[in-house]
Protein backbone atom coordinates (compact mmCIF):
# COMPACT_ATOMS: atom_id res chain seq x y z
CA UNK A 1 0.00 0.00 0.00
CA UNK A 2 2.99 2.26 0.82
CA UNK A 3 4.41 1.79 -2.24
CA UNK A 4 1.53 2.17 -4.15
CA UNK A 5 1.10 5.60 -2.09
CA UNK A 6 4.73 6.92 -3.07
CA UNK A 7 4.46 5.64 -7.57
CA UNK A 8 1.20 7.37 -6.92
CA UNK A 9 2.42 10.98 -5.84
CA UNK A 10 -0.96 12.89 -7.59
CA UNK A 11 -0.98 15.69 -4.92
CA UNK A 12 2.98 16.51 -5.75
CA UNK A 13 3.32 20.23 -5.18
CA UNK A 14 0.30 21.15 -3.46
CA UNK A 15 -0.65 22.39 0.37
CA UNK A 16 -2.78 19.59 2.10
CA UNK A 17 -4.37 20.12 5.67
CA UNK A 18 -6.37 17.71 7.52
CA UNK A 19 -8.48 19.07 9.89
CA UNK A 20 -8.75 16.60 13.22
CA UNK A 21 -5.88 14.68 12.00
CA UNK A 22 -6.27 12.35 15.11
CA UNK A 23 -3.37 9.95 14.90
CA UNK A 24 -2.51 10.83 11.81
CA UNK A 25 -3.03 8.13 9.54
CA UNK A 26 -4.90 10.48 6.74
CA UNK A 27 -1.89 12.92 6.73
CA UNK A 28 0.71 9.92 6.71
CA UNK A 29 -1.36 8.95 3.15
CA UNK A 30 -1.43 12.95 2.14
CA UNK A 31 1.75 12.88 2.28
CA UNK A 32 2.97 9.76 0.70
CA UNK A 33 1.20 11.22 -1.95
CA UNK A 34 3.21 13.96 -2.42
CA UNK A 35 1.59 16.80 -0.80
CA UNK A 36 2.80 18.80 1.98
CA UNK A 37 1.07 17.74 4.40
CA UNK A 38 -0.04 19.88 8.25
CA UNK A 39 -2.08 17.68 10.37
CA UNK A 40 -3.78 19.83 13.41
CA UNK A 41 -5.90 18.71 16.23
CA UNK A 42 -7.58 20.24 19.43
CA UNK A 43 -5.99 17.22 21.50
CA UNK A 44 -2.78 17.54 22.21
CA UNK A 45 -1.85 14.04 22.69
CA UNK A 46 -3.34 13.05 19.35
CA UNK A 47 -0.53 15.20 18.34
CA UNK A 48 1.98 13.53 19.99
CA UNK A 49 0.81 9.94 19.17
CA UNK A 50 0.86 11.19 15.39
CA UNK A 51 4.32 12.79 15.27
CA UNK A 52 5.19 9.48 16.94
CA UNK A 53 4.05 6.71 14.43
CA UNK A 54 4.89 8.96 11.71
CA UNK A 55 8.28 9.09 12.87
CA UNK A 56 8.51 5.11 12.83
CA UNK A 57 8.63 5.67 8.94
CA UNK A 58 12.04 6.50 7.06
CA UNK A 59 10.07 7.61 4.03
CA UNK A 60 8.43 10.36 5.90
CA UNK A 61 11.04 11.00 8.70
CA UNK A 62 13.13 11.87 5.86
CA UNK A 63 11.39 14.20 3.72
CA UNK A 64 11.58 17.31 5.06
CA UNK A 65 8.69 19.17 5.58
CA UNK A 66 6.55 17.21 3.56
CA UNK A 67 4.51 16.12 6.83
CA UNK A 68 3.51 18.68 10.20
CA UNK A 69 1.67 18.81 12.90
CA UNK A 70 0.22 21.29 15.59
CA UNK A 71 -1.62 21.01 18.23
CA UNK A 72 -4.56 23.91 16.91
CA UNK A 73 -7.54 23.87 15.88
CA UNK A 74 -9.15 25.52 12.55
CA UNK A 75 -10.93 28.14 13.61
CA UNK A 76 -7.38 29.24 15.78
CA UNK A 77 -5.12 28.39 12.23
CA UNK A 78 -7.28 30.70 9.98
CA UNK A 79 -5.92 33.75 11.77
CA UNK A 80 -2.57 33.04 9.91
CA UNK A 81 -2.60 33.85 6.37
CA UNK A 82 -1.37 30.36 5.27
CA UNK A 83 -3.78 28.51 2.72
CA UNK A 84 -4.56 25.59 1.28
CA UNK A 85 -5.50 23.67 -1.67
CA UNK A 86 -6.98 20.87 0.06
CA UNK A 87 -8.98 20.97 3.27
CA UNK A 88 -9.87 17.88 4.65
CA UNK A 89 -11.77 16.70 7.85
CA UNK A 90 -12.97 13.55 8.61
CA UNK A 91 -15.24 12.30 11.15
CA UNK A 92 -14.78 15.24 12.98
CA UNK A 93 -18.13 18.53 12.59
CA UNK A 94 -20.12 16.09 14.03
CA UNK A 95 -18.16 16.30 17.59
CA UNK A 96 -18.00 20.31 17.50
CA UNK A 97 -20.47 22.36 19.48
CA UNK A 98 -20.70 25.07 16.81
CA UNK A 99 -20.89 23.38 13.11
CA UNK A 100 -21.11 26.80 11.20
CA UNK A 101 -18.16 28.48 12.81
CA UNK A 102 -16.26 25.43 12.24
CA UNK A 103 -17.61 25.14 8.57
CA UNK A 104 -16.58 28.59 8.24
CA UNK A 105 -12.88 27.75 9.15
CA UNK A 106 -12.02 25.00 6.92
CA UNK A 107 -13.73 27.19 4.28
CA UNK A 108 -11.76 30.42 5.25
CA UNK A 109 -8.53 27.83 4.52
CA UNK A 110 -9.46 26.76 1.36
CA UNK A 111 -7.29 28.98 -1.72
CA UNK A 112 -9.24 30.02 -4.18
CA UNK A 113 -9.76 27.01 -6.74
CA UNK A 114 -8.83 24.52 -3.78
CA UNK A 115 -11.18 21.55 -2.64
CA UNK A 116 -12.77 21.13 0.59
CA UNK A 117 -13.55 17.55 1.25
CA UNK A 118 -15.60 16.40 5.03
CA UNK A 119 -17.17 13.24 6.07
CA UNK A 120 -19.52 12.58 8.45
CA UNK A 121 -23.07 11.25 9.53
CA UNK A 122 -26.35 11.73 8.25
CA UNK A 123 -29.17 12.68 10.84
CA UNK A 124 -31.23 9.42 10.56
CA UNK A 125 -33.47 6.94 11.97
CA UNK A 126 -30.49 4.73 10.28
CA UNK A 127 -27.41 6.73 11.72
CA UNK A 128 -29.05 6.39 14.86
CA UNK A 129 -30.16 2.43 14.82
CA UNK A 130 -26.13 1.85 13.57
CA UNK A 131 -24.14 4.86 15.25
CA UNK A 132 -25.17 4.89 18.69
CA UNK A 133 -27.86 1.59 19.44
CA UNK A 134 -25.78 -0.88 17.58
CA UNK A 135 -22.05 0.55 17.81
CA UNK A 136 -22.23 1.89 21.42
CA UNK A 137 -24.91 -0.14 22.87
CA UNK A 138 -25.14 -3.22 21.77
CA UNK A 139 -22.40 -4.38 20.30
CA UNK A 140 -19.92 -1.70 22.17
CA UNK A 141 -17.36 -0.88 19.50
CA UNK A 142 -16.97 2.51 20.76
CA UNK A 143 -17.42 4.43 24.17
CA UNK A 144 -20.91 5.39 25.33
CA UNK A 145 -21.63 9.02 24.56
CA UNK A 146 -18.91 9.05 21.51
CA UNK A 147 -21.99 10.32 19.27
CA UNK A 148 -24.76 12.86 19.65
CA UNK A 149 -27.32 12.44 17.71
CA UNK A 150 -28.27 16.30 17.74
CA UNK A 151 -25.05 16.88 16.21
CA UNK A 152 -25.31 14.94 13.09
CA UNK A 153 -25.42 17.03 10.09
CA UNK A 154 -27.56 16.17 6.67
CA UNK A 155 -25.87 16.54 3.63
CA UNK A 156 -28.79 18.84 2.42
CA UNK A 157 -27.54 21.24 5.28
CA UNK A 158 -23.95 21.40 4.28
CA UNK A 159 -25.12 22.05 0.10
CA UNK A 160 -27.93 24.84 1.79
CA UNK A 161 -24.68 26.20 4.03
CA UNK A 162 -22.53 26.27 0.64
CA UNK A 163 -25.15 27.82 -1.21
CA UNK A 164 -25.02 30.65 1.40
CA UNK A 165 -21.76 30.85 2.09
CA UNK A 166 -19.41 33.52 0.62
CA UNK A 167 -15.62 33.74 1.21
CA UNK A 168 -13.85 36.68 2.61
CA UNK A 169 -11.93 38.66 -0.75
CA UNK A 170 -9.46 38.97 2.04
CA UNK A 171 -6.19 36.95 2.17
CA UNK A 172 -6.91 35.96 5.61
CA UNK A 173 -10.00 36.62 8.66
CA UNK A 174 -10.44 36.83 11.82
CA UNK A 175 -13.42 35.18 13.38
CA UNK A 176 -16.31 37.67 14.62
CA UNK A 177 -17.68 37.44 18.08
CA UNK A 178 -20.40 35.25 16.96
CA UNK A 179 -17.65 33.02 15.18
CA UNK A 180 -18.80 32.92 11.75
CA UNK A 181 -15.68 33.66 9.48
CA UNK A 182 -14.56 35.01 6.30
CA UNK A 183 -18.17 35.31 4.59
CA UNK A 184 -18.74 38.33 2.68
CA UNK A 185 -22.03 39.26 0.99
CA UNK A 186 -20.17 40.59 -1.76
CA UNK A 187 -18.62 37.04 -2.72
CA UNK A 188 -19.80 34.10 -4.91
CA UNK A 189 -21.38 31.01 -3.30
CA UNK A 190 -19.75 28.09 -3.30
CA UNK A 191 -22.67 26.13 -4.73
CA UNK A 192 -25.09 27.98 -6.98
CA UNK A 193 -27.20 24.98 -8.60
CA UNK A 194 -28.99 22.20 -7.61
CA UNK A 195 -30.96 19.75 -9.86
CA UNK A 196 -33.30 17.16 -8.88
CA UNK A 197 -33.22 16.00 -5.22
CA UNK A 198 -31.68 18.92 -3.99
CA UNK A 199 -28.10 17.82 -5.68
CA UNK A 200 -25.41 20.00 -6.30
CA UNK A 201 -23.69 19.91 -10.08
CA UNK A 202 -20.80 17.64 -10.33
CA UNK A 203 -18.30 20.43 -10.78
CA UNK A 204 -18.99 22.50 -7.89
CA UNK A 205 -19.97 19.53 -4.97
CA UNK A 206 -20.43 16.08 -4.36
CA UNK A 207 -21.93 13.82 -2.06
CA UNK A 208 -21.47 9.73 -2.04
CA UNK A 209 -22.51 6.94 1.02
CA UNK A 210 -20.08 5.18 2.45
CA UNK A 211 -21.28 1.86 3.60
CA UNK A 212 -19.65 -0.88 5.63
CA UNK A 213 -19.75 -4.24 3.79
CA UNK A 214 -19.79 -6.90 6.72
CA UNK A 215 -19.21 -9.41 4.44
CA UNK A 216 -16.06 -8.61 2.87
CA UNK A 217 -14.64 -6.27 5.90
CA UNK A 218 -14.25 -3.18 3.99
CA UNK A 219 -15.86 0.28 3.65
CA UNK A 220 -17.44 1.23 -0.05
CA UNK A 221 -17.67 4.65 -1.52
CA UNK A 222 -20.95 4.25 -3.27
CA UNK A 223 -21.33 5.35 -6.85
CA UNK A 224 -23.16 9.15 -7.28
CA UNK A 225 -26.62 7.82 -8.63
CA UNK A 226 -27.19 5.60 -5.33
CA UNK A 227 -27.31 8.84 -3.51
CA UNK A 228 -30.88 8.66 -4.83
CA UNK A 229 -31.71 5.38 -2.62
CA UNK A 230 -30.53 6.00 0.62
CA UNK A 231 -26.74 5.48 0.07
CA UNK A 232 -26.00 8.74 2.11
CA UNK A 233 -28.68 8.08 5.30
CA UNK A 234 -25.92 7.22 7.34
CA UNK A 235 -21.95 7.76 6.31
CA UNK A 236 -21.20 9.66 3.77
CA UNK A 237 -18.26 12.17 1.99
CA UNK A 238 -18.86 15.85 0.67
CA UNK A 239 -16.83 18.00 -1.38
CA UNK A 240 -17.34 21.48 -2.40
CA UNK A 241 -14.67 23.47 -4.20
CA UNK A 242 -14.11 27.01 -3.81
CA UNK A 243 -14.86 29.13 -6.95
CA UNK A 244 -11.73 30.60 -8.66
CA UNK A 245 -13.12 34.64 -8.18
CA UNK A 246 -14.21 34.63 -4.68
Amino acid sequence: MRELESKCAVLTGMDVLDVGCGGGLLSESLARLGARTLGIDASESNIGIASAHASGDPQLSSSGNSLEYRHTSAEQLVKEPKRFDVVCSMEVIEHVDNPMAFLSACAQLVKPGGHLFLSTIARTPLSYAITIMAAEHILQKVAVGTHTYSKFINPSELISFFQTYRSSPSSFSVPTDSGHIGSDASGRPWITRTYAHGLPTRSEAEVRGIVYLPLNGEWKLMSRASTLWGAVECNYLFWVRRPLDS
